[in-house]
């Protein structure tokens, strides 16, 4: 389908009704995601919301992004490294910092510098020893699913639909364009950039 001359309201109504459809289990998502541009929603099983001590909202979803060029390589290989060529690194997704941040203490996860040997960025902390495995076998076992594909020749930016969807559902995993205030997020995710500054010390 072609997205020309589509407006904005009618991207984000379609958007919204995809990302509230059907959802896959990570673990069998794979063939159910596109290398197209689009967005994706994650959500959580009622034993996620409870670890990471947020208020269940069964419909709605724990975190929504983007993807500008691939589905797939963003969503299924940089979060959840579902490929067998993939592998998640916690330093490089700001979603798998939110989650890791507020799942410290129930997967024993401790922050740390995402590249040891140029130490810096500390707020886009890695994990210590096995944490990126503890976290993604949690992640793929709670968390599932939902895509919208953006349609060809979309001439919207696909970061103001983004940005309506991110204000509609105010995700609680999503830090930025969030229409609540997040504290208890951004708190643990400053704890987390704490130890990987102190972690070459320790």
């Amino acid at each position: 389908m072609s997205g020309s001359g589509v407006s904005l309201q009618d991207l984000v109504h379609a958007a919204l009704a995809n990302l509230a459809g059907e959802k896959w289990a990570v673990s069998d998502a794979g063939p159910h995601v596109p290398a197209r541009p689009g967005l994706y929603a994650i959500y959580g099983d009622e034993t996620a919301w409870s670890e990471l001590e947020l208020t269940p909202v069964p419909t709605a979803p724990l975190y929504v992004g983007k993807a500008e060029e691939s589905l797939a390589s963003r969503d299924l290989d940089g979060h959840f490294a579902l490929s067998s060529s993939s592998s998640a690194r916690t330093g490089s997704s700001t979603v798998r910092r939110s989650f890791a941040a507020l799942l410290k203490h129930a997967l024993d996860l401790r922050g740390m510098p995402r590249n040891p040997e140029k130490p810096e960025r500390f707020a886009n902390y890695g994990l210590a020893g096995d944490g990126d495995s503890r976290l993604n076998a949690w992640m793929r076992s709670r968390l599932s699913l939902a895509i919208w594909e953006a349609p060809y020749a979309m001439s919207v930016p696909l970061r103001l639909v983004e940005a309506q969807v991110i204000a509609h559902y105010a995700p609680p995993i999503n830090i930025a364009g969030n229409p609540h205030k997040l504290a208890r997020l951004s708190r643990a995710r400053a704890v987390m950039a704490s130890e990987a500054s102190a972690f070459l010390g320790s």
